[in-house]
């Protein structure tokens, strides 16, 4: 079962496991240059706020009453991450399956029910702390950017030559309690992790959005060290995000969207942190050809002759600040 508390997915299979109890948030962020380069892990500015899709009476298209679910707003050329901010409990393991407009986020795939390990198609919570793009490389992924359907920039578009799903497919599935039990015996659960990567300190009707592919960014998606048969497949929980643009929410919900987030070089300029995430010896995942395959926003613009995203000029990243495992920044040794 998933439950909308506050701006959180909860999962919880209470039936299951006491401690079978996982989180999904939606973080805005910077939208990084989509130039060519790499960049580090940009600031995560708060969460994107959710709605019911039964809780809205304003014109829903007619495909989002079907899929329930959750509806989000995003503005145009917005970046987005995906976060895990805590496993309660004794840090309950979850196998969690990610698809952009019914594209496989971690393999380029179209959308199928259950996981696959050859090559993995689920992301391992609590191992991985969140997801920022498409995975498209060993080490380095593609932001997630919001464009308009219809523009053929969504990496559904690319993929599949339609326009038919949009937004963002979630599905869950806890670890068999008998093989949870196995690892407390064994002291290899990871705890409590509640923790949000460091926030930064910053002084019509409904159009259906997708996700495309935009900057490059460093990030790495990790193997699944429990192996295939430590997932209850029997059991989970899934949940279709809508996602519309900002005039759409607020002619859906008659809130205001929040403020469109600054651009990178602005972030920069005044001297705020990016951040670099190690994991230890963990093992990254390769990468998916289809993915790497796909043409960012900008390269489509070029092609196109158009310039669809705002504000795309390169910036140095010039303060990066190193997180250890759980999201907590690495203290540096000094000179003494």
């Amino acid at each position: 079962m998933i439950t909308l508390d506050g701006l959180t997915l909860v999962v919880r299979f209470a039936d299951l496991h006491e401690d079978a109890i996982a989180e999904i948030g939606f973080q805005r962020t910077l939208r990084i240059p989509d130039d060519g380069r790499t960049y580090p892990l940009p600031p995560g500015l708060g969460p994107f706020p959710l709605r019911l899709i039964d809780s809205l009476t304003g014109r829903l298209p007619e495909a989002w009453a079907a899929r329930g679910g959750v509806v989000m707003p995003m503005h145009q050329a917005e970046a987005m991450w995906i976060s895990f901010p805590g496993t309660r409990g004794y840090g309950y393991p979850f196998a969690v399956k990610v698809a952009t407009g019914g594209i496989n986020a971690i393999t380029g795939e179209t959308w199928t029910d259950g996981l696959q390990d050859d090559p993995q198609d689920y992301l391992v919570l609590p191992d991985q702390p969140w997801l920022d793009g498409y995975c498209v490389e060993k080490g380095s992924i593609r932001q997630f950017v919001a464009m308009p359907l219809g523009d053929g920039y969504s990496a559904e578009e690319q993929l599949t030559g339609t326009a038919d799903i949009g937004g963002l497919q979630l599905q869950a599935y806890p670890m068999k309690p008998e093989r949870y039990e196995q690892l407390k015996r064994e002291g290899r659960t990871r705890g409590t992790m509640d923790f949000m990567m460091p926030e930064a300190a910053l002084g019509a009707a409904a159009e259906p959005m997708g996700l495309a592919p935009g900057g490059r960014m460093k990030q790495d998606i990790y193997d699944d060290t429990y192996g295939l048969e430590a997932w209850d497949q029997s059991r989970s929980a899934r949940c279709f995000v809508a996602i519309v643009n900002s005039l759409g929410w607020l002619d859906l919900t008659g809130t205001a969207p929040p403020w469109r987030p600054p651009s990178a070089r602005e972030y920069d300029a005044h001297g705020l942190p990016w951040f670099d995430y190690y994991a230890g010896d963990a093992k990254a995942l390769e990468g998916a050809a289809k993915l790497a395959g796909l043409k960012s926003v900008a390269e489509l613009g070029q092609q196109k002759r158009v310039a669809p995203l705002p504000e795309n000029q390169s910036t140095e990243a010039g303060r990066v600040i190193p997180l250890g495992p759980g999201g907590h920044p690495v203290v540096r040794e000094g000179t003494w």
